[in-house]
């Protein structure tokens, strides 16, 4: 396993300070926020890669319902084609979205279909949670990879059963939020920060030159727009989102052990630590020895086993002191004196962390 150690600040030595941030990349304003949409639909014009009808019958009652709505009866009728599958689309309406703007969609299988490549969903209309229609989806499918099938083998390359349709759905009714009508608006801060929240909270005070910002929490701003004497509370969040601060950044390691990746700020410090690392190897060897009896004599032949265990265990390749208050690099550096593998590195972190070393917040996914 290869690990890759992300460390900013020894990569950027001229960034070694936090960057000022602008506020509209570190808060969301209470009420600017997109909606989500679902919608179940039919997909049609599949080259034979659709839903079994006999495992999806979900899919003949959809189709049924759309030919009934468009005149055509096929009460009683049996009809099984192989071109048609049944999907789920998903979508999200964008703040202040306006009837008749288009959003983008994705599409995805939801029966035995092999394939979605090639196809065209049929109008589909999108509720959101409060169970109202607010947009129709329908366009050709972009499918997101590709399959091919024979008599005695098939071969797939990424996931031909979801895709995307660019701009492929159609506002029809618009979320009832009025912005202008606000007194007060919050600005929601995306990583909760008392530090940062007071700096949003001085450069807002700083640019309109009166108290009309309060922080009310490590992650709430409270923003009096009548004190800023703009004409909307728009024109407010369009002076204010571009003002730059410097966030606070808490000390953190990340830890990946599906890939092997290990990322740590720069504010990571660890305490007066020795590190001494070893391994312990565990050797089984079969060696079966096979007994016959003489020519001419009666037995059997009898396997005897032979095992042979062994247990070494190697000194510590080496012993790293990190003095106290070590800083990112003296981390680093100390972790390649001991000259571990990538995935004994990932054991020291955790187990100096466990010693209560370590000075950050731990996170392994």
């Amino acid at each position: 396993m290869k690990t890759l150690i992300l460390i900013l600040a020894l990569l950027l030595p001229g960034l070694a300070g936090a960057a000022p941030i602008r506020i509209k990349d570190l808060v969301d304003f209470d009420g600017v926020r997109g909606n989500d949409l679902v919608g179940y639909g039919l997909v049609v014009g599949l080259n034979g890669t659709g839903d079994g009808i006999r495992n999806a019958p979900f899919t003949e009652e959809i189709m049924a319902n759309i030919l009934e709505r468009l005149g055509v009866n096929v009460t009683g009728e049996q009809f099984r084609p192989k071109n048609v599958a049944a999907v789920l689309v998903t979508a999200t309406l964008r703040p202040f979205a306006r009837a008749g703007s288009q959003l983008d969609v994705t599409v995805s299988a939801i029966g035995d279909a092999k394939s979605l490549l090639g196809g065209t969903l049929v109008m589909t209309p999108l509720n959101a949670a409060d169970g109202e229609i607010y947009a129709v989806a329908q366009g050709t499918i972009i499918a997101g990879g590709a399959s091919a099938e024979g008599a005695g083998a098939s071969v797939v390359q990424g996931v031909p059963t979801a895709g995307s349709i660019p701009a492929g759905a159609r506002v029809e009714r618009e979320i009832a939020f009025d912005l202008g009508s606000l007194s007060t608006i919050r600005l929601a801060l995306r990583t909760p920060d008392f530090t940062t929240a007071g700096r949003i909270e001085k450069a807002i005070n700083q640019e309109f030159g009166n108290r009309v910002a309060l922080m009310q929490d490590s992650g709430t701003v409270a923003l009096d727009i009548g004190g800023t004497r703009m004409r909307s509370p728009a024109h407010a969040l369009g002076r204010i989102e571009n003002l730059t601060i410097e966030p606070e950044r808490r000390a953190r390691v990340v830890v990946d052990q599906r890939s092997g990746t290990i990322v740590m700020g720069e504010d990571v410090r660890i305490s007066r630590v020795a590190v001494s690392q070893g391994n312990l190897t565990l050797r089984i060897e079969e060696t079966p020895l096979a007994v016959q009896p003489n020519p001419f004599a009666q037995g059997e032949t009898v396997i005897v086993p032979r095992t042979q265990a062994s247990i070494e265990e190697e000194p510590g390749l080496h012993i790293a002191e990190i003095p106290d208050g070590s800083s990112l690099s003296q981390v680093v550096s100390g972790l390649n004196a001991l000259g571990v593998s990538p995935r004994d590195m990932i054991d020291i972190l955790k187990s100096v962390n466990s010693a209560g070393a370590l000075h950050a917040e731990f996170v392994v996914h």
